[in-house]
């Protein structure tokens, strides 16, 4: 009997835990919807394809705090990805989740970083896009299958992130 209720509190210590986790998410999600104008959608003609590779979406942070995740809608996800540098923007186009834009006149620079996110990788294991959201400054992390790409990136975004 005693090892039952041993069981009992520890599953209820463990979903109590969860609840916090949960409500502290939205929490965060209801605060940054207060603060951060609205995500710009993709448009219909994103124009011609410069760059483009694949891997994973890390997330986006807000400004220098590489551990600040926006949680708005579905932007805190991470997912599969396939990235995309056109003549108008940059196109994250994420697997079961909604696409990422950002247009070409918001990109500030972009930068090879070790953590995004509370993602953390070996030095420069991650692709870091620094753009304009109202007067926001925000960091949206990729981590690509094939890490040879990153300075080409890095070049055609400018290095000014």
């Amino acid at each position: 009997m005693t090892r039952l209720l041993l069981s009992l509190g520890l599953l209820a210590v463990f979903l109590l835990c969860l609840y916090g986790m949960w409500r502290g998410w939205q929490r965060r999600a209801r605060v940054q919807a207060e603060v951060l104008p609205e995500f710009p959608s993709p448009p219909a003609d994103t124009g011609a394809t410069v760059l483009e590779t694949t891997g994973v979406y890390v997330g986006t942070t807000i400004g220098d705090d590489w551990q600040d995740r926006v949680a708005v809608g579905d932007i805190g996800h991470r997912a599969e990805a396939a990235l995309k540098l056109t003549e108008n923007g940059v196109l994250v186009e994420r697997t079961g989740a909604s696409a990422l834009w950002i247009p070409v006149e918001q990109v500030t620079g972009a930068r090879t970083a070790r953590g995004l996110a509370g993602k953390v990788m070996t030095a420069d294991g991650l692709l870091v896009v620094r753009w304009r959201l109202g007067d926001k400054v925000l960091d949206t992390g990729f981590r690509g299958d094939d890490k040879d790409v990153y300075e080409q990136w890095v070049q055609a975004l400018g290095d000014s992130a």
